[in-house]
């Protein structure tokens, strides 16, 4: 029997712009994504074993344990592909990020996954093919496999890095509030107007040349879903400056606030802060 355990971190959408809707159904984007030092944890244990299984388990009630879960597709994808047999795989879930929140909760987990799978069985694949499987499972499985700050392009899964600023973060969430993808995009197709803000170009630069980003924080998809959530609304006429990550509902501030004060029906994650890792090894 082995084991490993496996830090997954969460990202945030600093900026987040649709170019265009593909011919696959997907959206081809342009985001600068930061992964911030909120995390779960993936034990990991092979043992030998009669019959190929992958067993899940974990402290969330709200996720799936089985075939419908994107950890048990990164692990069933890893198999496939190093077609490796005679092992059985237990994963235990440690869910600290939000479900359904913004944050790259499920997509870090199967990044994680392929990457733990590969130290245990001594590397049988290279980066590049880590990162086709990443591809091929989601859209922000790359970014949290190669952490700190990224340009995302095409539907998510190309990355370039950018220097990481030193920056403090915190996170609102509505409890009770989870918006999917696909309705984000939804929304935004349905848009009649569609912003041209270009801050993911403005934003590079000021990374480049070490400058404040504060003013380049966009997110299209806040635009899309904003009016249809008096939550999202409650959290912008509290904190102005706060931007929503991804397709929602969390919505971050570049500071650290200690103080903040908001109804039980919220979700306050304070002290956390922007980070140079993906997923890898925990200490």
């Amino acid at each position: 029997m082995k084991s490993i355990k496996i830090q997954c971190p969460a990202k945030i959408n600093l900026t987040l712009e649709v170019v265009n809707k593909r011919e696959d159904g997907f959206h081809n984007i342009k985001s600068i994504m930061q992964l911030i030092s909120l995390y779960d944890f993936l034990d990991i244990e092979i043992s030998e074993s009669d019959k190929n299984e992958i067993l899940l388990s974990g402290t969330s009630n709200e996720i799936p344990y089985n075939e419908k879960n994107l950890v048990y597709k990164a692990a069933d994808l890893f198999y496939k592909q190093t077609q490796i047999t005679g092992f059985c795989t237990k994963i235990f879930i440690t869910k600290n990020i939000p479900i359904a929140a913004g944050l790259a909760g499920g997509s870090t987990d199967a990044a994680g996954t392929l990457f733990g799978l590969n130290k245990l069985y001594s590397n049988p694949l290279t980066q590049e093919q880590l990162e086709n499987l990443c591809a091929h499972l989601g859209s922000d499985l790359n970014v949290c496999l190669n952490g700190g700050c990224l340009l995302a392009t095409s539907r998510g899964e190309n990355t370039k890095k950018l220097p990481v600023s030193c920056n403090s973060v915190t996170l609102i969430k509505p409890k009770n509030l989870g918006i999917s993808a696909k309705e984000a995009y939804t929304k935004y197709s349905n848009k009649q107007y569609k912003p041209q803000n270009n801050m993911t170009e403005k934003m590079t630069e000021a990374l480049n040349n070490g400058e404040d980003i504060g003013e380049f924080l966009y997110n299209d998809l806040e635009y899309a879903v904003f009016d249809d959530y008096k939550e999202l609304q409650y959290i912008k006429s509290k904190i102005p400056d706060a931007v929503m990550s991804g397709s929602g509902s969390t919505y971050f501030v570049l500071k650290n606030l200690k103080d903040l004060k908001f109804s039980d029906d919220y979700e306050i994650f304070t002290d956390l802060c922007f980070i140079s890792d993906g997923v890898k090894v925990s200490e």
